[in-house]
């Protein structure tokens, strides 16, 4: 299992890094319009639509997701991406969570080591990522994240192709 996260964090700082040059590729907590507090029905209703959604035409996507207890596909994506704010957070192995902040800082760190990196491209990063932990704040409601963490490996497993 640990092999088939270390592509997944590799992929999320190779993501970082990149919109840190500038590629504009915004992060989940930019991405999100608004937080809400998740519910078994959420979740539960996100896992049963990604499992038609992976084998279904754009165009069926908003049938799904009304099909799915959700009043819209917008509704479907707000919950997507505040179960993916929880999911970057959590540690693959323990569980354990890391508020969007120390997640930034972890990323830093990771960027200060990085050797491989030429010093403008690192200077870059490290402005982009700092100007980010300007905004990062914890999670609105921390009871999403005991809600995700019972879902975890039904969640992993919609989320793979």
């Amino acid at each position: 299992m640990r092999e088939m996260f270390r592509p997944m964090a590799a992929a999320a700082l190779a993501l970082a890094v990149v919109g840190a040059w500038g590629a504009l590729l915004p992060t989940t907590a930019q991405m999100v319009t608004k937080e809400v507090q998740l519910t078994e029905k959420h979740v539960e209703g996100f896992i049963a639509a990604q499992k038609k959604m992976a084998a279904a035409k754009e165009e069926e996507f908003e049938a799904i997701a009304k099909a799915h207890g959700f009043a819209n596909l917008d509704e479907l994506d707000t919950v997507e991406v505040n179960i993916m704010m929880v999911m970057e957070g959590l540690d693959p192995q323990t569980k354990a969570f890391a508020e969007p902040p120390v997640q930034i800082r972890k990323l830093i760190e990771e960027v200060n080591k990085d050797s491989s990196m030429q010093e403008d491209q690192r200077k870059q990063a490290l402005a982009k990522l700092n100007e980010e932990l300007k905004t990062a704040r914890p999670l609105r409601f921390p009871g999403n994240i005991e809600l995700v963490k019972r879902y975890y490996d039904r969640i992993i497993a919609v989320l793979q192709p």
